[in-house]
């Protein structure tokens, strides 16, 4: 059984801003498929290659992710090394990505709420970059849209971003960080 989360915040002034990354690649992923609404947040359940696999996309704001995450992991059952976290890291330039695992938040209210809900570090993230170049007006940087070449890139990278959440369900998280840390845009 596999978790994986996007972060990101809910409602139509949210849809498309660097900060809601997390549930633009899970929305990728799915496609058109029909969230269902439980656990203070939007959830599917596909069977992929025979592992059950769970969709989140929290709708706490990004500042309260980890409430949402931690309902849905007790419900299940989940084990914290069976969750995968997809989202935007302002220290990367767009069309960076990295995996990371048993970390700190790295300044991220997302990734700080989720590892105070789950008292622990030991879970895998997917960072992608969205700029390191405006950290003097953070928030309204990160409630942005993304211009129309970020989006390009972006939409560039979405292939890859779906190869990594198969190899994470597949492979799990060791071989998928060896696999696509060494691979850059």
């Amino acid at each position: 059984m596999k978790l994986i989360i996007g972060i990101g915040n809910p409602g139509l002034e949210y849809e498309n801003t660097r900060h809601n990354i997390g549930f633009m690649v899970i929305d990728a992923f799915l496609g058109n498929e029909k969230y269902q609404k439980k656990f203070d947040g939007l959830y599917f359940k596909k069977i992929i290659n025979g592992e059950i696999v769970y969709f989140l996309k929290p709708l706490t704001y990004v500042n309260n992710s980890g409430l949402s995450v931690r309902k849905i992991m007790d419900y299940f059952n989940i084990p914290i090394e069976d969750i995968l976290v997809i989202h935007d890291d302002l220290d990367e330039d767009i069309g960076k990505y990295k995996l990371k695992n048993h970390s700190g938040s790295g300044g991220h209210n997302g990734i700080k709420s989720i590892i105070s809900s789950l008292n622990s570090q030991d879970f895998l993230r997917l960072k992608i970059g969205i700029s390191n170049k405006h950290k003097d007006n953070v928030i309204d940087f990160v409630l942005g849209k993304f211009s129309r070449d970020e989006q390009k890139i972006l939409n560039e990278l979405m292939p890859i971003f779906k190869d990594i959440i198969n190899s994470f369900i597949e492979k799990g998280p060791n071989k998928t960080m060896n696999i696509y840390n060494t691979k850059q845009w």
